[in-house]
């Protein structure tokens, strides 16, 4: 199975067509969103081609596929524009692993859920990608698609086989970690 995770589209229909070329091009079997869907939210600036009417038009052609978390500018009213849930939080149980997914706002690396070492705790929010093991537990981050902070590049991650790819959009490897 191949999940591609993907955090804080901020409504960017530019970036969003392009992270679902990559999702073909890597035969994803999974999109994991962890937040920020539509929205840029008042304290980000508009990103690049930002449309949240057609990005929502395009994750709906995704909706057999995605698994969404709600984020901090998620609103309950993009449930009558998504054709999936947008969830609090999401358990995944993959090769063994279990994946606790959160959008990063209220559960977070200082902020933790009941986890157990060998856990996988997935989040976006801070905009900033991370690949750290830490007490036993896996902190995964994919950045941030439409406004990454620091100067940083847009990232985005792929779980396969036991091992998690952080790339940019270019195509290029970031970090490549066996779990």
């Amino acid at each position: 199975m191949t999940l591609v995770v993907a955090s804080d589209l901020h409504g960017s229909a530019f970036w969003v067509q392009r992270l679902l070329e990559i999702c073909e091009a890597e035969k994803a079997s999974q999109l994991l969103l962890l937040g920020d869907l539509l929205y840029h939210g008042p304290r980000n600036p508009l990103p690049e081609g930002y449309d949240p009417q057609t990005v929502a038009e395009m994750l709906n052609g995704w909706r057999k596929k995605i698994t969404a978390i709600r984020g901090n500018c998620d609103a309950e009213v993009d449930s009558m524009v998504l054709q999936f849930p947008l969830v609090e939080s999401a358990l995944l149980f993959l090769d063994g692993y279990r994946f606790f997914c959160t959008h990063g706002h209220h559960y977070n690396p200082d902020c933790l859920p009941p986890l157990a070492k060998g856990d996988l705790f997935l989040f976006g929010h801070t905009h900033l990608p991370l690949i750290e093991y830490k007490n036993g537990i896996w902190f995964l981050n994919p950045g941030s698609v439409a406004l990454p902070k620091n100067g940083d590049t847009k990232t985005y991650m792929i779980y396969h086989d036991h091992e998690v790819v952080l790339k940019s959009f270019d195509g290029s490897e970031l970090i490549r970690q066996r779990l």
